[in-house]
C-alpha cells in the first residue's frame, strides 16, 4: 500500500506510516502567487492502492481543494485503487437544509470527493452519520468511543461516581456507546434558544450531583457551548466536569473559552493538527487515533472487516 499526504496534518500521517511501517509517499505541494495549489506525485503509484490523508480541517477550503487535487493527480498517475482517509471530514455540519434556500454542502463535498477519482472513502466520527448516503462509494466512519472508553477505564480506577453527559440530544448515540461499554448512566443536557439573539438556556436530564460528569461530543468550535455545559453541570452539583472531544476545530474565541470553563480536563484526538496556544492550556490532553487508522488502513488494503473494530 502506499499513503501520501496534504499538509493539514502532516505529524499524523507519519505516525501512521510509522505504524504501517512504511514510508509516507513523495508528494510535492506549492501554491502559486495567486492561491492555485499544484500537486506532483513523485513516485510511482500505478496499480498500487493509494491511501490520500488529508482532514479538511482550517483553512478547509485550501485542504479540501488539495485532498482534490491529489485525488485527481493519482487517478491520472494510474494507481490501482484511491481511499479517501479524512480523519475530520470539513461542511459536516451542513448536512441538511436548515432555512428555505441554504445548500446541503455536506452532500456536495461527497460529489465532489467522488467526481476527482476517490474508490472509497474513510473517516471519523462524522458529525452526522446519513453521511455516509451521500456517497455512492464504499465509505467507512470510525469511532473514537472505544479509544475513549479505554482512556476512561486506564485513568479511573473507581468508575462508581462517574457519568457519561451528551451536550445535545444529538450526540446521545455517540455518549450511550461509551456509557455502554463501561457500564455506566447517562445524562442530557438539553440546549434551548428562546428566540434569536438570546443565550441558550441548559436544562440538566438526569441526575449529576455528586458525580464526576464526561461530557462526550464530536466537535469543539468557540469552546462557548463546552464552557456553558460544564457551568450547567456544576450548577446542578456534579463535582467535577471533564470532556472527550474527537476533533478540535477551535476557532474564533476558543482559547479564551477554555481557559475560563470550568472543565477539569480536556481530551482532545489528533485528528485535526492542534495549535500551539491550545496545546498551551493547561487542562488539555492530545489522544493519538495513528494506532486506530492505521489498523482501519491496514485491514482495507487486506480486505479485512472494518467495522469488526468496534464491535
Amino acid at each position: 500500500m502506499i499513503v501520501a499526504s496534504g499538509s493539514a496534518n502532516q505529524p499524523l500521517a507519519r505516525a501512521i506510516c510509522d505504524q504501517l511501517e512504511i514510508q509516507l509517499c513523495k508528494v510535492y505541494l506549492r501554491r502559486f502567487d495567486d492561491g492555485e495549489i499544484f500537486v506532483e506525485i513523485k513516485e510511482n503509484v500505478r496499480g498500487e492502492d493509494v491511501f490520500v490523508f488529508q482532514p479538511t480541517s482550517v483553512p478547509a477550503n485550501d485542504h479540501l481543494m488539495e485532498l482534490l487535487i491529489m485525488i485527481d493527480a493519482l487517478r491520472r498517475s494510474s494507481a490501482g485503487r484511491i481511499t479517501a482517509v479524512i480523519p475530520y471530514y470539513g461542511y459536516a455540519r451542513q448536512d441538511r437544509k436548515t432555512t428555505s434556500r441554504s445548500p446541503i454542502s455536506a452532500k456536495l463535498v461527497a460529489n465532489l470527493i467522488e467526481t476527482a477519482g476517490a474508490d472509497r472513502v474513510l473517516t471519523l466520527d462524522l458529525h452526522a452519520g446519513q453521511i455516509q448516503g451521500f456517497f455512492d462509494i464504499p465509505t467507512d466512519n470510525l469511532y473514537a468511543s472505544p479509544l475513549f472508553a479505554r482512556d476512561i477505564a486506564t485513568r479511573n480506577a473507581d468508575l462508581s461516581d462517574l457519568m457519561m453527559v451528551s451536550p445535545d440530544v444529538g450526540g446521545v448515540g455517540r455518549t450511550r456507546s461509551v456509557a455502554k461499554r463501561l457500564n455506566l448512566d447517562l445524562a442530557i443536557i438539553d440546549k434551548r434558544r428562546p428566540e434569536a439573539g438570546l443565550a441558550e438556556v441548559m436544562n440538566v436530564i438526569g441526575k449529576v450531583h455528586g458525580k464526576r460528569c464526561l461530557i462526550i461530543d464530536d466537535i469543539c468550535d468557540s469552546g462557548g457551548t463546552l464552557a456553558r455545559a460544564a457551568e450547567a453541570l456544576l450548577a446542578q452539583g456534579a463535582a467535577t466536569v471533564s470532556a472527550y472531544i474527537s476533533h478540535g476545530v477551535f476557532s474564533g474565541n476558543a482559547v479564551k473559552n477554555l481557559v475560563d470553563a470550568p472543565l477539569e480536563e480536556l481530551v482532545v484526538t489528533d485528528s485535526i493538527l492542534m495549535r500551539d496556544d491550545i496545546k498551551a492550556i493547561p487542562q488539555v490532553r492530545t489522544m493519538s487515533i495513528a494506532g486506530l487508522m492505521s489498523e482501519a488502513i491496514s485491514r482495507i488494503a487486506h480486505n479485512q472487516s472494518v467495522s469488526s473494530l468496534f464491535i
